[in-house]
C-alpha cells in the first residue's frame, strides 16, 4: 500500500474492532491481568499520550506483555544511546497537526491532518536508563471501607453525590446529581469508586460543563455516551490508582462494535471526549485545591 493510500482512521478502527471481537476492549484489558500495575503510556520525554493513543498503546502493551509505561521511536532510542532489539515489531500511534494550504480565495488556511508513526516500548529496547523500565504500581487494595483521600477527591470535583438505599448508580441530568448506593452495598470499595468515576464522567457532559449531551444528541448518542463514560472512567482511575468497574452488558459492546463499523472516526471521537472529561475533572479538583489554599493563606495572613 502506498503511503498516500494509508488510512490511519480505518487502520486504528480495524485494530480496535478486531480486539473487541476477540473479547479484548483496549480500555478494559490493562486491568484484567491481575496484580500488574496500570499507567498512562508515556512519551520519551515523560509526557503522557492522550486520547486514541492511550487506547492503542494499552492494547499493544497487553497483546505483547509489556510492563513499562515508556515508548520511543527508533530514533529517540538511538539518541539515548540505546537500541531496539533485533526482530521487535513497532506499535502504531497517531500524530495530529495542521498544514497550511491556499484556498480558492488565495488565503492561507490551516488544514488538520492525522498520520501514523511507529514506536517501541522500553521493554523492546536495550540500553535505556533504568528508570524507563520501572513498572507501575498495582491498583490499591481499598478493602470495604470508604477511603478518606478518594472521598475528598470526588468532593473537590464539584459534583453533587446523593446516596440512598436505591440499588442503582446513575447521573440524573435533570437534577444535575449523581446517585450512588451506599458504599457498604458494594463487594469492595474499589467497585464503588470505579462506578463513581463512571458516573462522574457522565456528569461532565452537562451543558454548563462540556456540552457533550448537546453536541451528541442523535439516536446513537446513548451508546456513544456510555462508551465515553467507560473510557473516561478508565483514564480517571489510572490517575487515582483504583480499578474501574466494568459491568456493561454484551448489548453495549455489540452497539459499540456496530458504531465503529459504521464510522471509522467514532472511536477517535469517543477517546477524545473521554480525555476531555478526565481533564475537566482533574482541573476542577485542582481549581478547588487552589481556592482552598488561597483562602487558607488569607486567613493565616
Amino acid at each position: 500500500m502506498a503511503k498516500s493510500d494509508f488510512d490511519i482512521y480505518q487502520h486504528v478502527t480495524n485494530q480496535i474492532i478486531e480486539a473487541m471481537e476477540a473479547g479484548v476492549s483496549p480500555w478494559r484489558k490493562p486491568w484484567s491481568g491481575g496484580e500488574q500495575g496500570v499507567s498512562f503510556p508515556l512519551r520519551s520525554n515523560g509526557e503522557p499520550y492522550r486520547g486514541i493513543n492511550v487506547l492503542m498503546l494499552w492494547l499493544a502493551a497487553h497483546a505483547n506483555g509489556f510492563g513499562s509505561a515508556h515508548w520511543f521511536t527508533f530514533k529517540q532510542a538511538k539518541e539515548l544511546g540505546a537500541h531496539v532489539r533485533k526482530g521487535q515489531k513497532s506499535s502504531t500511534v497517531v500524530k495530529y497537526g495542521t498544514v497550511e494550504r491556499e484556498n480558492d480565495d488565495g488565503e492561507a488556511v490551516a488544514i488538520p491532518y492525522a498520520r501514523a508513526y511507529r514506536v517501541f516500548n522500553a521493554d523492546q529496547i536495550e540500553g535505556l536508563a533504568e528508570e524507563f523500565y520501572i513498572r507501575p504500581e498495582p491498583p490499591r487494595d481499598l478493602g470495604t471501607e470508604a477511603d478518606p483521600e478518594l472521598e475528598a477527591f470526588f468532593a473537590r470535583s464539584g459534583a453533587t453525590v446523593e446516596t440512598t438505599d436505591k440499588p442503582q448508580a446513575f447521573y440524573d441530568l435533570r437534577r444535575d446529581v449523581i446517585h450512588m448506593p451506599p458504599i457498604g452495598t458494594f463487594h469492595a470499595a474499589q467497585g464503588y469508586y470505579g462506578t463513581l468515576a463512571h458516573e462522574l464522567t457522565h456528569w461532565t457532559g452537562a451543558d454548563k460543563r462540556l456540552e457533550r449531551f448537546k453536541r451528541f444528541n442523535d439516536r446513537k448518542a446513548y451508546a456513544f455516551e456510555e462508551l465515553v463514560a467507560e473510557i473516561g472512567a478508565c483514564m480517571l482511575s489510572v490517575r487515582l490508582g483504583v480499578q474501574p468497574t466494568f459491568d456493561q452488558s454484551a448489548a453495549y459492546v455489540e452497539g459499540w462494535l456496530k458504531a465503529l463499523k459504521e464510522d471509522k472516526r467514532a472511536i477517535f471521537r469517543a477517546a477524545s471526549e473521554a480525555q476531555k472529561a478526565a481533564d475537566f475533572i482533574m482541573q476542577s479538583v485542582d481549581r478547588d485545591d487552589a481556592t482552598k489554599a488561597k483562602e487558607t493563606g488569607a486567613i493565616a495572613a
